[in-house]
């Protein structure tokens, strides 16, 4: 059974982390992040060329962390697959014992680095999640022939980005993901508790049951924080947080001390989880350091949460 569906079916605080795979072939990087990974979290969310920006497929990286008895999270998207393409991936994935999926429709390939790369879309993330469940119910492949041994079973999830306006087509959208077969949702990177809040109240108002773990994202300094106010959709860092960061980094100049805004940054997203923890919010948190996994298990022990 999938470690994370196993832990938030029992009630337990789901933490997942995120990685991505190389832009080659050499995983030894990825690999030795997720050894301090081990023990630490439920599962490993890997990155499906995320931001359109090409790297090994994500399904080499899970395959790779599988074998090494790490339980991964494969991320599929529709940007770059058609729906037979996709059942392919999810079929190699489950010869090799990978039975957790995030569906994700996939930024476009317009804001990567192959801009000459034409998108597909047959299906967007609440196509994949609806294939999939079909999949698995009639044991039938997308062309409706039957997949010799049955259908695997995965434990799908998928995204939601809580600051969004008007707030009601998000939760329109998450409605439609989980009727599809989601069966666990991660947020867009949350720095306003009260966002997070706000949004928890509207599903629950719109009925809509399902385990929601809140992306939480460790800021490396003020710079990054700007550049994602700018020009990340839902994330929006508040300016005491980038005041703050910015006096770390002038006071590390003035005493020479270097990573200051980094160390703040860590303390900064260990106190939102455990505030989610300790206050119950949701299920869990999906922690995204995009490119310093390394850091999560310190972010952890200082949150204060085991698995």
């Amino acid at each position: 059974m999938s470690n994370l569906k196993e832990a938030l079916e029992s009630g337990k605080f789901g933490v997942t982390a995120e990685m991505a795979p190389p832009k080659g072939y050499d995983f030894t990087e990825q690999m030795e992040a997720a050894e301090l990974l081990r023990g630490k979290v439920h599962a490993v969310n890997v990155t499906d060329m995320q931001s359109a920006c090409l790297k090994a497929t994500g399904l080499g990286l899970c395959i790779k962390l599988k074998q090494a008895g790490i339980d991964p999270i494969l991320q599929m998207t529709g940007r770059d697959r058609n729906r037979m393409a996709i059942m392919g991936d999810i079929l190699a994935a489950a010869g090799f014992g990978i039975d957790t999926m995030l569906a994700l429709t996939g930024d476009h390939p317009v804001v990567g680095d192959c801009k000459d790369s034409k998108p597909v879309y047959d299906l967007d993330s609440v196509g994949i999640l609806n294939m999939l469940s079909k999949m698995e119910e009639t044991g039938l492949d997308c062309g409706g022939n039957e997949i010799v041994g049955g259908a695997p079973k995965f434990y799908k999830g998928a995204s939601v980005t809580p600051l969004y306006d008007p707030m009601f087509l998000q939760v329109n959208k998450l409605r439609q993901k989980v009727e599809a077969g989601a069966m666990y949702i991660q947020t867009q990177g949350i720095f306003d508790l009260d966002v997070l809040k706000r949004f928890l109240e509207e599903v629950d108002k719109a009925g809509i049951k399902t385990h929601i773990m809140a992306g939480i994202i460790p800021l490396k300094g003020a710079g990054g924080a700007k550049y994602m106010n700018q020009n990340v959709p839902g994330i929006a860092v508040p300016q005491d947080m980038i005041d703050k960061l910015e006096a770390a980094a002038a006071e590390g100049k003035e005493k020479g001390i270097k990573g200051l805004p980094a160390k703040l940054g860590m303390e900064m997203a260990a106190e939102m989880i455990a505030k989610i923890k300790d206050e119950k919010l949701c299920d869990g948190v999906h922690v995204m350091a995009i490119g310093a996994e390394k850091s999560v298990p310190t972010i952890l022990e200082m949150a204060g949460v085991t698995v």
